[in-house]
């Protein structure tokens, strides 16, 4: 009796092979932008790159090398408007689109939110929220009819967490903007718009927040499993909402916290910091 060797066909679950993406926010290798990117190339698809300045564009060259990288600030429209017309030209096609991009200024360190000025507030807005509203209506054309838009946000937006600023509500306008780029878009596509509500994160760009590190570690006791959210966890839930797989799913974020939304009362966080007030 011989053993048959002939090859079995691999089920592509996420159907993302041959299909074209683009992914916006790669800042280095910790980024969730990088790692959803390298999630959709091991899955068979192509991902096109975009990055802010000619300097994070040298500085990912070696990351990126091979890998088709475009300039392209989203606080400049030509930039956006540049973008759209190149892929059009070239006649890409997009299947999915990460907008993994937030920014906000603090030139003296975290302070009240009530201080915060109207000139920090307005550029977070355009970088960080608005841009997904601009990006997709320059690139409206070459979608495909079906294709699905993913931004990464944050796990809760009425947690008033002093480590993090004012970007919360900036977070929030974001999350809102899903449900009306859905309505607007489903004039003429299917073409859905998800959130991955992210819990904190070990990141390049998280470490330079301060205060962040220890709300970082604190998360860590409050997770029923002891450890904090990875960054493949987030990346792997957006490549999810990339295929066609979450076809039923728009408008929506997806939390991704590792429970700890459901565990702030742990009775060991609570009685850490009864004990430390007794002391």
């Amino acid at each position: 009796m011989t053993e048959d060797t002939t090859q079995q066909p691999t089920f592509d679950f996420l159907q993302l092979a041959d299909k074209t993406f683009l992914v916006m926010g790669v800042a280095n290798k910790k980024s969730v932008a990088y790692r959803i990117s390298q999630m959709i190339e091991q899955s068979g698809g192509e991902v096109i790159y975009t990055v802010r300045s000619q300097t994070r564009l040298e500085s990912v060259a070696k990351l990126l090398a091979n890998r088709k990288v475009i300039v392209c600030d989203v606080e400049k429209q030509d930039e956006i408007d540049a973008l759209a017309n190149q892929l059009g030209d070239e006649g890409v096609s997009i299947a999915g689109l990460v907008h993994s991009i937030a920014f906000a200024d603090y030139p003296e360190g975290i302070r009240p939110f009530h201080e915060t000025t109207r000139a920090q507030f307005l550029q977070a807005v355009d970088i960080s929220a608005f841009s997904l509203t601009s990006v997709c209506n320059a690139l409206k054309d070459r979608f495909t009819k079906d294709a699905s838009v993913v931004t990464i946000g944050i796990s809760t937006t009425r947690m008033a967490s002093e480590s993090y600023g004012f970007m919360a509500p900036i977070k929030a306008a974001l999350e809102s903007s899903l449900a009306f780029l859905t309505k607007s878009f489903s004039r003429f596509s299917e073409v859905r718009f998800n959130s991955v509500a992210s819990g904190l994160l070990k990141t390049s760009a998280s470490a330079g927040i301060p205060g962040y590190v220890d709300s970082y570690l604190y998360a860590e006791r409050v997770i029923p499993r002891g450890r904090a959210v990875q960054t493949d966890e987030v990346a792997a839930t957006a490549v999810f909402l990339l295929s066609p797989r979450s076809s039923g799913i728009t408008a929506q974020s997806i939390v991704v916290d590792a429970g700890m939304s459901v565990n702030y009362f742990d009775a060991s966080v609570v009685k850490a910091v009864t004990d430390s007030e007794v002391g």
